[in-house]
């Protein structure tokens, strides 16, 4: 099954668009891409749940894949509305051709791996990690997890840094009136990638570290995103071209 005629070029796409279409010799499209990555996350969660007898370890596993395929459609849903947007170039090379979302990405993965093997077993009496998977976690079982949660935070990477460049462009830009409500359109889908990982809440409620970031990370792209929704609607005039 081949891409789309109008794909994108790389630099115009997130990193995870790029991965998909530089694949040498597989041509995928991207509902296709996003079932793969759902069955192959899915499929060796319940194989090694079976397998270990960690079915109360799926569950939560379960959310994480989830928020993981969401995050994946949501991001492609995101990246084609900010394209299709009559918006300055300057604002499509620093959301896509900038790759922060990755750095950020990496940041939080460092600090969730840190948090899960360092801090959580030394401040918790209930350290998560042996809770889910006991006292000797498989091999395969944590590679599986970091996979995902890897997968996880560079969705929530990408999705902060759609926030912050969405506030960034709405201060500086003008719009007319149909562009500005399609960056609403835009910032609400950035608002709505942001609330569904709360999805998580309820695994993490007796982690108060692990739950802080999540509400604090949701809470700060649902301001973020409000007040670009906010600037667009207060500021109108004709559109403002970068120099």
């Amino acid at each position: 099954m081949s891409v789309d005629e109008a794909a994108p070029e790389f630099g115009e796409t997130w990193v995870y668009e790029s991965i998909v279409g530089a694949l040498p010799g597989i041509s995928l499209s991207r509902p296709v891409a996003i079932a793969i990555q759902l069955s192959i996350f899915q499929t060796g969660l319940v194989l090694l749940a079976w397998y270990y007898d960690l079915w109360s370890a799926a569950v939560a596993g379960t959310g994480v894949v989830f928020i993981a395929a969401v995050g994946s459609v949501e991001m492609l849903r995101i990246g084609s509305l900010s394209r299709t947007a009559n918006v300055p170039d300057t604002y499509s090379r620093l959301l896509f051709g900038s790759s922060v979302e990755v750095v950020l990405g990496v940041l939080a993965f460092i600090a969730l791996v840190t948090h899960l093997f360092v801090f959580d077993p030394m401040m918790s009496a209930n350290p998560l990690v042996p809770s889910l998977f006991g006292e000797r976690p498989p091999v395969f079982v944590v590679y599986l997890t970091l996979l995902v949660l890897w997968d996880v935070c560079y969705r929530i990477g990408t999705n902060w840094w759609a926030a912050v460049v969405a506030v960034w462009r709405s201060a500086r830009y003008e719009f007319d009136p149909g562009t500005r409500r399609s960056l609403a359109r835009l910032d609400l889908e950035t608002m709505a990638f942001g609330v569904i990982q709360l999805v998580l809440a309820p695994f993490i409620v007796s982690y108060p570290v692990l739950l802080f970031a999540l509400v604090g990370h949701v809470v700060a792209v649902v301001f973020a995103t409000g007040l670009s929704v906010a600037l667009l609607r207060v500021k109108s005039g004709p559109f403002s071209a970068p120099t």
